[in-house]
């Protein structure tokens, strides 16, 4: 049997810093400090050759209990729907106007970081209501 408890959720993308800082706003995560002898990742990205300037970059739950978040850079661009998408949960707890209200309330605080709506599907019999959002690369995720 498994003990693995942790996990960390890796993503393609152009710009790995953006795209990581987009999500430690999105989710309260926070960036790793620069590595030990450099003031800020621009003094260190400096440091290195060009071809491994800003190649990667962290999110971290700053509680611990959250999966780390990894980005990397990758020539190609994002081309269909992910495979995999985070679920960010704004409205649990809450049902019918007020879960609404709030899942929209979410969807557009993340707008002014960046993020585009791309629909909103209503509760119905068997699902909770849902807004499926783009992050500032294009990759899929949902507010529920």
């Amino acid at each position: 049997m498994s003990t693995i408890r942790k996990i960390q959720v890796t993503f393609d993308c152009a710009e790995p810093e953006r795209v990581a800082r987009f999500w430690c706003e999105v989710l309260g995560y926070v960036p790793p400090e620069p590595p030990e002898g450099f003031a800020s990742w621009d003094e260190y990205n400096l440091s290195l050759p060009e071809e491994k300037r800003d190649a990667w970059f962290v999110a971290s739950d700053p509680t611990g209990e959250g999966p780390r978040l990894y980005f990397q850079r990758v020539p190609e661009g994002k081309v269909a729907k992910n495979r995999v998408h985070l679920d960010v949960r704004a409205g649990t707890g809450l049902v019918g106007e007020e879960r609404l209200a709030a899942l929209q309330a979410e969807c557009d605080r993340l707008i002014k970081l960046g993020a585009t709506h791309l629909y909103t599907l209503l509760a119905d019999e068997e699902n909770e209501s849902c807004i499926t959002m783009q992050d500032v690369e294009g990759n899929e995720f949902c507010l529920d």
